[in-house]
């Protein structure tokens, strides 16, 4: 049974006076690992690994992995470098994680062929399952349903997080059946997986964390009236966390429950002071 279901945390990256705070770190999955999630992507975007040195990220992940006691964790090594990236990937196959996320190639915009061609090289250097993170907002680059499906027949390529805003595409994924759906935009998440999708790798779910996994239990057991209301209970909160560049309104929202200091790294910035007041507010009700 493949691990790629269920709610995923893409991390956060704590910081104090400039540094990776790991002691937060350790106990947010912690938290999180209790919670029921189903697994952690480390270093996604919501991590600010391109904020982050090597040797931070390496620390940062060895941190995960001790805390998160045997739940999978994913890795996410962005690039557009074919040779810097394969490298990478060979590295953090050898750590005893569960998986690579990548994403296409950014700023170089390549054609698809190229596309194919690029996580074709990741997916043979890999020791461990590929994740594609489809999310051209960031990169620059759309890949096509085609390009997709001709990736999935890859046996290493098994999951993708799913950030492109394309219901067609979602759908057609679904029904192909052969990666396994994860969203990657929260406010798409009740859709994909009223419509069969796997789960999502969500960071809003950094927040009442509880009640995402539930909700995801409750579509996955075909219960919708449950999952509806625990969505519609958990929308407010959903949009506000959304409402800004991410992870800013994540760190604010923990940062009001007293988790982590509320800090980024430039060219990141906090939350709007307007921001840090509503998510207070939502989660004191």
């Amino acid at each position: 049974m493949s691990i790629f279901s269920g709610i995923w945390i893409p991390l956060i990256t704590p910081f104090q006076a400039g540094a990776i705070d790991h002691r937060a770190l350790a106990a947010l999955v912690g938290r999180y690992r209790e919670a029921g999630v189903a697994g952690f992507a480390a270093l996604g975007t919501t991590g600010e690994p391109a904020a982050m040195s090597d040797e931070e990220q390496d620390a940062a992940i060895a941190t995960i992995l001790r805390a998160a006691e045997g739940l999978p964790v994913i890795v996410g090594v962005p690039g557009n470098q074919t040779v810097a990236v394969r490298e990478r990937v060979l590295r953090v196959g050898e750590l005893p994680i569960n998986g690579v996320m990548i994403t296409a190639p950014y700023y170089i915009r390549p054609s698809q062929a190229g596309i194919v061609d690029y996580f074709s090289t990741m997916a043979e250097a890999s020791a461990k399952p590929i994740v594609i993170y489809d999310i051209p907002y960031r990169t620059g680059v759309r890949m096509e349903l085609e390009t997709l499906l001709t990736l999935a027949a890859h046996p290493r390529i098994q999951a993708i997080k799913d950030c492109a805003g394309s219901l067609e595409t979602t759908l057609a994924l679904i029904l192909d059946g052969r990666l396994k759906v994860l969203t990657g935009n929260d406010d798409a998440m009740f859709a994909s997986m009223c419509m069969g999708g796997a789960g999502a790798i969500a960071a809003t779910a950094h927040l009442r964390t509880e009640r995402f996994v539930e909700m995801h239990r409750a579509l996955a057991r075909g219960d919708l009236e449950q999952g509806r209301t625990i969505y519609h209970e958990l929308a407010p909160l959903l949009r506000a966390l959304v409402s800004e560049p991410n992870p800013a309104p994540v760190k604010a929202a923990l940062a009001a429950e007293g988790r982590i200091a509320n800090e980024l790294r430039s060219p990141m910035t906090r939350a709007s002071d307007a921001l840090t007041r509503e998510l207070a507010a939502l989660l004191a009700a």
